[in-house]
């Protein structure tokens, strides 16, 4: 997703997929899946994480009659994947630390720091850790994740620099120099 969405294509979609358009349910489900696998890439493990994302959808999906702003259906989804949480007992962010790697065409030392940056940004809040997932583990710029979460830019711009800020001192890395 590199063009920005716009909320009257994203209602018509969701409208379409209201009337049962299997078209408009792949093109919401390939737009927001990366907002909603975020969220739960947060919260537990990356196999984890693809198995909640396709139960969100399907909980969305099976509502999307209770929407009743169809343009904001990125938000409504997020909202749904917060609390379509992980259940059991087991700390699912401890299974996380035995996922097969993704960060595939790296070597080793690559993989494991970018899996104790995952690991030390679950540790953020909510607010931070699904904006630099977005951003750090989807590639996705500020004005995308504005657009996908309902967030303004300016929200997303924060959420991403105090994040970044936090997430350094989690990992015990120092600011550099003239960073504003």
């Amino acid at each position: 997703m590199k063009a920005v969405l716009d909320p009257t294509d994203i209602a018509g979609y969701v409208q379409d997929a209201r009337r049962g358009s299997q078209t408009a349910f792949a093109w919401l489900h390939r737009t927001f899946a990366p907002l909603v696998y975020a969220i739960h890439l947060g919260m537990t493990s990356r196999a984890r994480a693809e198995e909640l994302t396709q139960e969100t959808f399907v909980i969305a999906f099976g509502r999307l009659d209770q929407l009743r702003d169809a343009a904001s259906f990125g938000p409504w989804i997020a909202m749904i994947a917060r609390r379509n949480r992980p259940h059991g007992d087991v700390d699912e962010r401890d299974l996380a630390e035995v996922d097969e790697p993704v960060w595939t065409g790296t070597g080793p030392e690559s993989v494991a720091q970018a899996d104790e940056a995952l690991r030390a940004i679950r540790q953020l809040p909510e607010a931070y850790r699904e904006t630099l997932i977005l951003r750090l583990v989807e590639g996705l710029s500020g004005p995308e994740i504005a657009n996908l979460t309902g967030l303004t830019p300016s929200s997303v711009r924060v959420n991403l620099h105090r994040g970044m800020t936090q997430l350094r001192q989690v990992l015990g890395i120092a600011a550099e120099q003239g960073e504003g």
